[in-house]
């Protein structure tokens, strides 16, 4: 309930572009839950890590939609360098938190602790279960081995969830929803400029840049031998 208050009235204004910005992206990324056996409402966590922002990066340099930290991306499959931040791609960083997730779930046997592990880390809620004799998420929340943001987290993840699934009700009524991602897919053999690109697909650099949020620079990474880069469908 606090945290319903927080985002439909303390927040609701940037809580409301969180909700337009999912729609670019939910429908994707619940495809990929689904197709690795996670919980579909686990497509609302980019709701309270970044409000569907590739570009979010936290104090702790937490980067894009789910909010990696670079070690635990690398340890999924992300790459991470001066050309690309794989964080910040919508497919890919849904693909390595899918497989995050199932390993938490495993880990724990409650999606409610692996919530809590995705965010405090697997350490600190492994030292609290042995610390109380507990693997109960509820009874954790009353000793003084997690830390007040992953108190917090279960209860603001549901809090989102709710909202998102019925705007209406909690008084989002005018939501314009961005449109689904749609793209089709080309695969070049040799760096390119995205200048050219963007002339090539008779678009604009703006909406390759948005096509394509992991790439930092200006051109597709000269040190790969192929790469695959998204142009309007």
């Amino acid at each position: 309930e606090r945290n319903i208050t927080l985002f439909t009235e303390r927040i609701s204004e940037k809580f409301s572009l969180w909700l337009s910005r999912s729609g670019k992206y939910i429908e994707l990324m619940k495809d990929i839950l689904r197709g690795q056996n996670i919980p579909e409402e686990i497509v609302f966590i980019p709701l309270i890590e970044s409000g569907f922002s590739p570009y979010a990066c936290s104090p702790a340099r937490a980067v894009g939609y789910w909010q990696f930290i670079a070690s635990t991306a690398k340890k999924y499959g992300l790459k991470i360098n001066w050309w690309m931040d794989e964080r910040r791609d919508p497919v890919k960083s849904t693909v390595a938190a899918a497989n995050y997730f199932k390993d938490l779930y495993e880990m724990f046997g409650s999606w409610n602790l692996a919530m809590a592990a995705y965010n405090a880390g697997e350490g600190k809620i492994l030292k609290a279960i042995n610390k109380t004799n507990t693997d109960d998420y509820w009874s954790l929340l009353d000793t003084k081995y997690l830390q007040r943001e992953t108190k917090e987290y279960v209860p603001k993840f549901i809090a989102a969830s709710l909202i998102a699934k019925s705007p209406e009700e909690f008084g989002f009524e005018e939501l314009e929803y961005h449109p689904p991602l749609n793209y089709d897919e080309v695969t070049v053999y040799s760096p390119v400029d995205l200048r050219v690109v963007a002339d090539c697909a008779e678009t604009t650099l703006k909406v390759i840049k948005e096509l394509n949020p992991e790439l930092r620079r200006w051109c597709t990474p000269p040190d790969l031998p192929e790469y695959t880069l998204r142009i309007p469908e």
